[in-house]
């Protein structure tokens, strides 16, 4: 016999954790968007809270960086209700989004059929997913945040399967055309220096300043493409915003940025270009704006650090 003892792993209620949905649960979902990314298998890019849509506001919107489409997530703090779904169904209109994430911690049988429905009935390209949220502890513990998938598209098990060869083979359907873009972008501008881009992979190229801890980042994707300024990764994500906070007005006043917003994920400003990759006539503008933008975040960036040291 030994001396170890065992507690009991115990649900609370979501208001333990988070008494404001708008005020609480959101926000902390949007700083922590990497904890759903891994529960539903897409990754996540924050790209706003509360978005207006008609007389209504979205609670989050991401980005999912391998293909550039919208994410549409809603939270709730109490079981689901017709008017969230109502909402839904509206915001899924006004956004274009692609994938629609409902979170709650219950979800009643009719509004699990809505979901099953529209994963069947849908044309492709379009995903919704029902998510648990659960809030545990052992005796008196810290709050874990647990996140179950309830519903799903069919076959999504399947394609997750699909994803994680390509990664590992470090290949996929369009793997070789963003291979071409980033070594015609190299050839034409072969002092970028850029890191990150992986042979048959890369969506990203980096440059990173202070050590790592700003990275700016030229992205390509099927409908757009950009540049963003984003901390470290881990428990460094927000090191970007230590560094650049003090200084956002005249940043994003050099710069002329589209936004800076502390709430997010660790990226604090960034800018987009309406060109999609997929189209080899759209290669040497797109190639031209991202490296022109990128010096100009390097070199304003770089100033900033100065008046910091």
């Amino acid at each position: 016999m030994t001396d170890i003892q065992f507690g009991r792993l115990e649900d609370l209620p979501l208001r333990e954790a988070w008494k404001h949905e708008a005020l609480q649960f959101t926000p902390w979902l949007a700083e922590n968007i990497d904890h759903l990314a891994e529960s539903i298998g897409i990754p996540l890019e924050l790209t706003g809270t509360e978005v207006a849509v008609e007389t209504f506001s979205a609670d989050i919107l991401a980005r999912n960086p391998m293909d550039d489409s919208v994410v549409l997530i809603e939270n709730q703090l109490e079981q689901t209700d017709h008017t969230h779904l109502g909402q839904i169904m509206t915001y899924l209109a006004g956004l274009e989004a692609q994938t629609v994430v409902w979170i709650a911690p219950a979800f009643r049988e009719p509004h699990l059929s809505a979901i099953r429905w529209l994963n069947e009935h849908t044309s492709d390209g379009f995903s919704f997913f029902a998510v648990k949220a659960r809030v545990v502890r052992i005796g008196n513990s810290p709050f874990a945040p647990i996140f179950e998938v309830v519903e799903k598209p069919d076959g999504w098990s399947r394609a997750l399967t699909q994803k994680r060869r390509e990664a590992t083979s470090g290949r996929d359907a369009n793997s070789d055309t963003r291979t071409a873009f980033w070594t015609r972008y190299l050839e034409q501008h072969p002092a970028a220096g850029l890191e990150g881009i992986k042979v048959q992979r890369g969506w990203n190229g980096y440059t990173k300043l202070a050590d790592g801890d700003i990275q700016i980042s030229i992205w390509i994707g099927e409908k757009t493409a950009g540049i963003y300024v984003r901390g470290g990764w881990g428990d460094r994500k927000h090191s970007a915003e230590r560094h650049l906070s003090a200084h956002a007005g005249t940043l994003v006043a050099r710069l002329g940025s589209s936004k800076y917003n502390e709430d997010s994920n660790g990226h604090v400003m960034g800018e987009r270009l309406p060109k999609s990759y997929l189209d080899e006539s759209n290669w040497n503008e797109m190639i031209e704006w991202m490296e022109e933008r990128r010096k100009a975040y390097v070199a304003a960036i770089s100033d900033v650090l100065e008046l910091n040291q």
